[in-house]
């Protein structure tokens, strides 16, 4: 229907050309008999005409730009930005994580990961407790990066306290999918944080962490896996495997809360065995 629609209106217009020309030359001819003389309506159409052709191309330039950047962003694997504090963004966010991560596995780097998927409206709480599996990575509530994190904050209500009470939470909310029969998996580093990663099947959404600055309050960027070796998808989930395969990095045991030292590979023998890591 929708091409025979336009077959139709393509001939009406084609039939009605001659007509419609005759019509507006008539009419031009009756007019400029009229203003040809008129020096003032000459000059202001000139001027009318100028500013048109001044927007005309100032729009031109500005789109051929913006196509230039979005094919840098595509090249690199970038097919979405989300500036922050923006409410229609945040629900646009929110969905598209959604249709991402639903019965998929997801991996996660956050910082004390409340805000991330511990609160009922945040964006991955709903994902979490349907997904396949996750690996997820937490700061060290006990370690210098959450202690140098929550000092490097603006906000005096920002405290290795708070670091702490939100980073217990977020175990308990695992712990809770754990006796769900749900295949989750635990690490605290002890670093500052630096990126906050969100991997949702073949999509990642990154924000980084700013000194001083709540990651909310900045820029998100969403990558999407595909074949270009140009893309930034790979080297970001390597990341998220690099820091997951540290053997510097323990395993918080969710059934028995309990760090356990892996050795070098990660998937072997404990290295050091296991110590009480009761919050």
């Amino acid at each position: 229907m929708y091409h025979v629609l336009l077959v139709v209106l393509s001939a009406s217009i084609a039939f009605s050309l001659p007509a419609l020309a005759s019509f507006i030359a008539r009419k031009l001819l009756f007019y400029w008999s009229f203003i040809e003389d008129e020096t003032v309506f000459v000059v202001g159409v000139e001027i009318v005409l100028a500013i048109l052709f001044m927007l005309f191309f100032g729009y031109l330039g500005a789109s051929w730009k913006n196509r230039r950047i979005s094919k840098m962003a595509r090249s690199a694997g970038m097919v979405d930005f989300f500036p922050p504090g923006k409410f229609l963004a945040q629900r646009r966010v929110k969905k598209l994580k959604e249709r991402h991560g639903l019965n998929r596995d997801v991996l996660i780097i956050s910082a004390t990961g409340f805000r991330t998927f511990v609160d009922p409206q945040s964006d991955l709480h709903r994902i979490l407790q349907n997904c396949r599996e996750a690996k997820i990575m937490l700061l060290n509530p006990r370690g210098a990066g959450a202690r140098a994190r929550a000092r490097s904050m603006l906000d005096p209500n920002i405290t290795p306290e708070l670091f702490d009470e939100q980073i217990r939470k977020s175990i308990d909310f695992l712990k809770q999918l754990k006796t769900l029969q749900k295949n989750i998996a635990l690490k605290l580093y002890d670093e500052p944080p630096y990126l906050k990663l969100a991997i949702l099947g073949d999509y990642i959404w990154m924000k980084h962490y700013h000194p001083g600055l709540d990651v909310h309050g900045l820029p998100e960027y969403l990558f999407q896996h595909d074949q270009n070796p140009g893309s930034l998808y790979t080297p970001f989930y390597e990341y998220f495997l690099m820091r997951w395969r540290d053997s510097n990095i323990p395993e918080y045991d969710l059934d028995t809360d309990e760090i356990i030292h892996r050795d070098a590979q990660g998937t072997g023998g404990e290295k050091k065995g296991r110590e009480s890591f009761l919050l």
